[in-house]
C-alpha cells in the first residue's frame, strides 16, 4: 500500500532536520524495512514535509516500530525539530492524506 503523510518542520530546524535525515541510524532503517517498508521518500517545501511509503501494511509498521527502542530514540530527536510529528500510535494508522486525484 502506499501511504502519504504531511509533517512539518519548525522554521528554525531545517537544516538540522536534513542533517539528522543523512545519518538515520542504520538499526532504524533495517527495522523500517523488517517491518514491511519497500520504499520511503520525504520531500520538504519550506517548512512542509510531505512523506510517500509503501509499505505491506501501515497499522502493522506503526505498531512493530512504536515501542522499538532506536525508533523510541529517533523520534524523541524528531519532535525536537518538528511542529506537526509522526504519529506511531494506533490512531496513527489513519492520519494518511487522502488520495484526491491519481493518473
Amino acid at each position: 500500500m502506499r501511504i502519504a503523510l504531511h509533517t512539518r518542520v519548525l522554521a528554525d530546524r531545517t537544516e538540522e532536520y536534513e542533517r539528522a535525515h543523512r545519518e538515520v541510524p542504520e538499526e532504524l532503517t533495517a527495522a523500517i524495512r523488517a517491518a514491511g517498508v519497500s520504499s520511503w521518500t520525504i520531500w520538504r517545501s519550506g517548512t512542509e514535509l510531505f512523506h510517500l511509503l509503501e509499505c505491506e501494511d501501515y497499522a502493522t509498521l506503526l505498531a512493530e516500530l512504536e515501542q522499538l527502542p532506536v525508533n523510541v530514540a529517533w523520534q524523541a530527536r524528531m519532535a525536537e525539530l518538528l511542529d506537526v510529528v509522526h504519529d506511531y500510535s494506533a490512531d496513527g494508522a489513519g492520519a494518511g492524506l487522502p488520495v484526491v486525484w491519481e493518473l
